[in-house]
């Protein structure tokens, strides 16, 4: 409460109830009807952390989060900063954090997060009494400037110290010989410089006007929700087989299980389905998109529903239950994780359309409104409408994804969630992740960013994103800025180098090169990235006027030889092998907030690094990778690259080894290098840095 009589400060006279500011009178403090948000030391911009700080943080087991705050105070007094940090089980660790960005007081502590669960943090500042007694003393004593002051403050400071310690002889003498005033200045004050003292004093920092900030949380989901290698097939194509008649017999759960090994030996750890839904008759497609389709064409898998059953059926071609839980089972073994596609839409056939038309639009006519992205008309899909009955199809929603997980379905691609309202996706993830808190989700949203980081932020934990259409060194250099720094705490990437639907036109003009180099970049700039099946036999042939694939798989069976190509030499396949393989064995490649931009003298050859701590590593030793690609998938480049080798704990001016983990080549490089690479024949370095002992 205020002092029930009126008070003066520079010279106003102020009233009860009145805005007075924090003032300390004959040891009693006053207090105050305003309380500043500001703490007595600022601590502000806590890191990481969403907009509006609405929901948690996010990051995956094993990440290394660079936790970060801006802390300042008037004056010259040296800070301390620390991270406090404590675990779902309620575990409490002290972090010292570092000022990173001289000038800018931003201080930064980074810390391997290895417990799935919510944990809490806040950052706590103080000053320094010690450090800031010190550079004074440093700079007055030898300069014969107050040295007897200076050395009565150290004095009392070691006095201090060594009371809070009692069992320190270290700190006792340093007190007595600093406090013997018969002993030269310079003598007493060489005890303050002694290494003994300044440990001890570490290990209990002397402080004052100790500040908190308020906590936040950080959500930590488990590792495949933020690091892995996915692989797409449509399970009707494996073994699909043509008929004389020109027909085709269609594939099914069990002969698709039949290519997971090969899925696996390429070093993929997710198997994605598109939807294995009955496909609807009405308004079917036929071939690229056609609205002819012949009796036997199989129509779009995302046209959902027909009289056999909608979301929570199988399409007959495919098998049973029991097959696809065969088909599960098969992954497992494999050591694979099944993604299956969750497509809220139906075909005009799906059960829900005479059951529910209330989950529908119908518009004036009568009719009920299918699915446009004009000038795209999607005339077998209809849209569910969130708000006619939001409770039923929430209902029903949430019922469906259980039934997937109890089948053994531990991941969803959700299809277009950008069309379906915002709210929905929170409530129905956050329903989902605190009954299934394994269970992850993959946003395929190419939308504006808006909605885009929006959909991150309320639950997904992965998301398509821009990179497919990210091809010069200029939109990457800013994409893996956003990816890696800007957006980390909410939005992970997961860089699929196609789609079904997307073909872009680098691939398709850029020959088995571009290929080659779209994989590398997805793979080492990105802990998740995906490939949807004939990638590796360099499909780039385009339905004219479009970006995807002519004779588009959506709309047909594709039978494809792939031991055949591999054969010939005609494959990607052991080059993405490679890349998994090298992405499984260097833990850089498994971290998000790590990618550092450097430097080259063309434009067509981008640099990159990722680098990890050996304190955050099994090996105790720290990895460092450096990438360098030739972006023009139709020449040589010879330029000079240049690095900022303190970014993996190299000095400035040091030389050191690397190795071509493609090649096997070795080279001594330093900040300055000559690099010549052919895109004809290895487009893209993949270098590991040999790092001094201790780094």
């Amino acid at each position: 409460m205020i002092h029930r009589n009126r008070r003066r400060f520079k010279g106003r006279r102020y009233r009860q109830g009145e805005e007075f500011p924090h003032v300390s009178r004959y040891g009693r403090i006053v207090t105050l009807a305003y309380e500043p948000k500001i703490g007595r030391i600022p601590i502000r911009d806590l890191a990481p952390q969403q907009p509006e700080n609405q929901w948690p943080a996010k990051a995956y087991v094993g990440e290394v989060v660079p936790f970060q705050a801006t802390v300042f105070k008037e004056g010259h007094d040296v800070l301390g900063v620390d991270l406090l940090l404590t675990t779902p089980e309620g575990v409490q660790s002290k972090h010292r954090m570092q000022e990173v960005g001289p000038g800018l007081d931003r201080w930064q502590a980074d810390v391997l997060l290895d417990v799935q669960g919510t944990w809490v943090y806040s950052v706590q500042a103080w000053v320094d009494d010690w450090a800031t007694w010190l550079h004074n003393a440093e700079l007055k004593i030898p300069a014969g400037v107050d040295v007897k002051l200076m050395l009565l403050i150290g004095g009392q400071l070691l006095n201090r110290a060594s009371k809070a310690d009692p069992t320190s002889k270290v700190l006792k003498d340093a007190a007595k010989i600093i406090g013997t005033k018969s002993l030269a200045p310079a003598t007493r004050f060489d005890v303050a410089l002694d290494q003994r003292v300044t440990e001890e004093i570490a290990r209990n920092p002397l402080s004052s006007l100790n500040t908190l900030s308020l906590p936040l949380e950080i959500r930590v989901e488990r590792t495949r929700a933020g690091f892995g290698n996915w692989y797409e097939f449509f399970p009707r194509s494996e073994g699909a087989k043509k008929n004389r008649d020109g027909s085709w017999t269609s594939g099914n759960f069990r002969t698709a299980s039949r290519r997971l090994p090969n899925v696996a030996r390429m070093g993929f750890d997710v198997i994605y389905l598109p939807p294995i839904h009955p496909i609807g008759v009405s308004f079917r497609k036929g071939p690229n998109n056609s609205l002819n389709p012949g009796p036997n064409d199989p129509g779009s898998p995302w046209a959902i529903g027909s009289k056999e059953g909608g979301h929570d059926a199988i399409h007959p071609d495919l098998g049973t239950v029991e097959d696809f839980q065969l088909f599960v089972d098969t992954a497992k073994n494999n050591s694979l994780e099944v993604a299956l596609d969750l497509a809220l839409q139906c075909s005009p056939d799906h059960p829900w359309v005479t059951e529910h038309p209330e989950w529908f639009t119908t518009l004036p006519d009568g009719s009920i409104a299918y699915a446009e992205n004009p000038p795209k008309k999607y005339q077998d899909i209809y849209p569910i409408n969130f708000d006619n009955d939001p409770i039923g199809i929430r209902t029903e929603v949430l019922r469906i994804v259980k039934y997937w997980i109890e089948l053994g379905v531990s991941i969803f691609r959700v299809d277009n969630p950008h069309t379906k309202p915002l709210q929905f996706w929170e409530w129905l993830l956050h329903e989902i992740n605190t009954e299934f808190p394994n269970v992850v989700f993959l946003a395929e949203a190419f939308t504006r960013p808006a909605m885009m980081y929006a959909l991150g932020q309320v639950g997904f934990q992965q998301s398509y994103s821009y990179f497919t259409w990210r091809n010069t060194k200029d939109e990457l250099e800013e994409f893996f800025r956003e990816i890696s720094h800007d957006h980390a705490a909410y939005f992970r990437p997961n860089l699929f180098v196609n789609t079904p639907d997307i073909l872009s036109e680098y691939l398709q003009f850029g020959g088995p090169p571009a290929y080659k180099i779209r994989a590398a970049l997805a793979a080492t700039a990105s802990p998740s990235w995906g490939v949807y099946a004939g990638y590796e036999l360099y499909e780039n042939v385009a339905r004219p006027g479009s970006e995807e694939n002519i004779d588009n798989e959506k709309y047909e069976y594709k039978s494809r030889n792939f031991a055949a190509a591999e054969a010939t030499g005609h494959s990607l396949a052991p080059y993405i092998t490679q890349l998994n393989k090298i992405r499984a064995e260097h833990p850089a490649l498994r971290q998000l907030r790590n990618l550092d931009v450097h430097w080259s003298d063309d434009d067509s050859i981008i640099v990159y690094s990722k680098y990890v701590d050996g304190r955050y590593t099994r090996s105790g030793r720290g990895d460092a990778i450096v990438v360098v690609a030739n972006l023009d998938p139709h020449s040589v480049r010879e330029t000079t690259v240049h690095l900022d080798p303190t970014r993996f704990g190299i000095d400035l001016t040091e030389q050191f080894e690397v190795t071509d983990l493609i090649t096997k080549q070795k080279f001594t490089w330093g900040q300055h290098n000559f690099v010549r690479l052919d895109a004809f024949v290895e487009p893209v370095h993949i270098l590991r840095v040999e790092l001094p002992r201790g780094k």
